[in-house]
């Protein structure tokens, strides 16, 4: 239940306030424990805003993790604090170079939108995760993450006419087997953030062509977490990491939006987090999986 990061983090009293432990590189580097080198593609605005996120779930697990936090050199991350950016953030390059990443995530971005060839950091971002998907144990792609990691598998997405906003129950499709997906809930609730998803006629010739297995379902938002068959690629189009204040937030935030809809099965006057434990599954098991991967 340890997360390294700077004595100094921007976060540090509020991952502890959350029960997370947090201890510095230094004190790290002395403990007999080999830490998860994780790296965090993190695209998402106000990216310092969204790391605890991320961080909250992979803190609640048992196991150490050494969370490297990645940024593409197209990007001008303009509503991001520079002077944050700078210190914590390295490119792919320099956070491969001497030793490998365990493990990768890729976060949303609000491009979902925009035809993948048309989002300026559409080439960068492709060949990271050309790469990663070779190298690392397991790239989980998240929101956009995962439709890019789709794209990647020649499956192309499409635009809703308006967002699909809130909370919904998906149906758990796995096998009890699964490393990842097994051990959630046979129903369970996950936030949904995006202007576009994956037909699921494709989705399913894609799972009878032996490319994709198919995990997670809902009548309202189609197929939402699937992957390819050795594990390396898995894409979670919802947003299992947000907290209810992320989502009250992104409602205020899009209120005036004419396609954006109140979030459903959510009330932003009174949140309440009913998808917070099949999240801490989620994330604990793919941590699980990149250490069994490793220590074989």
């Amino acid at each position: 239940m340890t997360v390294i990061i700077p004595d100094l983090y921007h976060a540090r009293e509020l991952l502890e306030t959350n029960r997370i432990k947090c201890i510095s590189p230094q004190d790290a580097s002395r403990q007999d424990i080999r830490p998860l080198r994780i790296g965090i593609l993190n695209i998402m605005p106000q990216c310092q805003d969204y790391e605890f996120n991320i961080l909250h779930p992979l803190g609640l697990s048992i196991l150490q993790v050494d969370p490297v936090w990645i940024k593409l050199a197209s990007h001008n991350y303009q509503s991001s604090n520079q002077e944050h950016i700078n210190e914590l953030y390295i490119t792919y390059e320099d956070a491969v170079v001497e030793e490998p990443l365990d493990g990768m995530i890729v976060t949303g971005a609000p491009v979902e939108h925009i035809e993948f060839e048309k989002v300026k950091y559409w080439e960068e971002i492709s060949g990271i995760l050309i790469h990663a998907v070779k190298n690392c144990t397991s790239v989980m792609g998240i929101c956009w993450g995962g439709l890019a990691l789709a794209k990647l598998q020649g499956i192309d997405k499409f635009n809703y006419q308006k967002k699909l906003f809130g909370v919904f129950e998906l149906h758990n499709i796995s096998k009890p087997s699964h490393p990842v997906v097994g051990e959630m809930d046979d129903l369970f609730w996950c936030p949904q953030s995006r202007h576009a998803g994956i037909d699921d006629r494709i989705l399913e010739q894609a799972r009878n062509d032996g490319r994709l297995n198919l995990l997670a379902h809902s009548q309202e938002c189609g197929y939402v977490i699937f992957e390819t068959p050795d594990h390396r690629s898995i894409m979670h189009i919802g947003h299992p990491e947000y907290n209810a204040r992320r989502l009250v937030q992104e409602a205020l935030r899009d209120a005036q939006m004419h396609n954006v809809p109140e979030p459903a099965n959510f009330d932003i006057h009174h949140p309440v987090n009913r998808w917070r434990g099949n999240r801490n599954v989620f994330f604990f098991s793919w941590l699980k999986y990149c250490y069994d991967q490793i220590s074989i």
